[in-house]
């Protein structure tokens, strides 16, 4: 009886199919890895000081600055809004001034980033937000400064918060990244359209599917140990 999830015709040679597109499946992994690997880092450093601001200047923080704080949110809002796929295409004249080109890894990683920056500034400002004011008037009454309550009193306290959502965006981007194979932008989402979509060939593609699933659940796994490890409630 075929399997209800393989056509009748997978043999073991779609699996020595998939082992003579080993060096290309490595690097397809590659190119996942080179996009998540810039794009996230450029990403929380970039975030964490627009979130700390949407924070300090929102009605119940630090600094209050309420029609600022409506602006700049607006602002971050609407980046939040576009679908990754849309970002991708309408940004190619700015891909092509930072990176030369508009296809390839180094292309993907721009939208990446700047989808990925308020993404992470919201995470931030939720973050600090859910600490409550205890922390921030305890610190106060010490006479810290603000600069002192946002690196010594909120970023501490946040830590593990900020770890959890380190990892989900990073889940979400591994997803945008093979999105990112239908403007031929390399990585493993590309590696199984070409071969799983174009070719049919089922074997490739559902080897694929499973080297994500393996990344995302690691990247899960080590992010959430890393937050527990973290948290002093613990």
């Amino acid at each position: 009886m075929p399997s209800p999830i393989l056509p009748a015709n997978t043999t073991a040679l779609d699996l020595n199919r998939v082992a003579e597109l080993w060096p290309e499946i490595v690097l397809a992994m590659g190119q996942t890895f080179a996009m998540l690997i810039v794009a996230i880092p450029l990403a929380v450093l970039a975030g964490t000081p627009l979130g700390i601001w949407l924070y300090s200047m929102s009605p119940h923080g630090l600094k209050p600055r309420p029609r600022l704080h409506r602006v700049v949110d607006s602002l971050v809002n609407t980046m939040r809004s576009f679908p990754f796929l849309i970002l991708l295409i309408a940004i190619i004249p700015v891909t092509r001034f930072i990176v030369g080109t508009t296809i390839g890894t180094a292309a993907v990683i721009v939208p990446l980033t700047i989808n990925a920056i308020p993404y992470f500034a919201r995470f931030v400002e939720q973050n600090l937000t859910q600490l409550g004011s205890g922390v921030v008037e305890a610190a106060r009454a010490m006479g810290a400064t603000r600069g002192q309550i946002v690196r010594d009193v909120l970023l501490v306290e946040a830590k593990p918060a900020l770890i959890g959502s380190i990892t989900i965006m990073t889940v979400s981007f591994i997803s945008y990244s093979a999105m990112a194979g239908l403007v031929g932008g390399g990585g493993i989402g590309d590696f199984a359209i070409r071969y799983g979509y174009y070719r049919y060939e089922t074997a490739v593609m559902f080897f694929a599917i499973v080297l994500m699933i393996v990344l995302v659940q690691a990247v899960q796994i080590g992010g959430t140990r890393l937050a527990r490890t973290l948290d002093k409630r613990h």
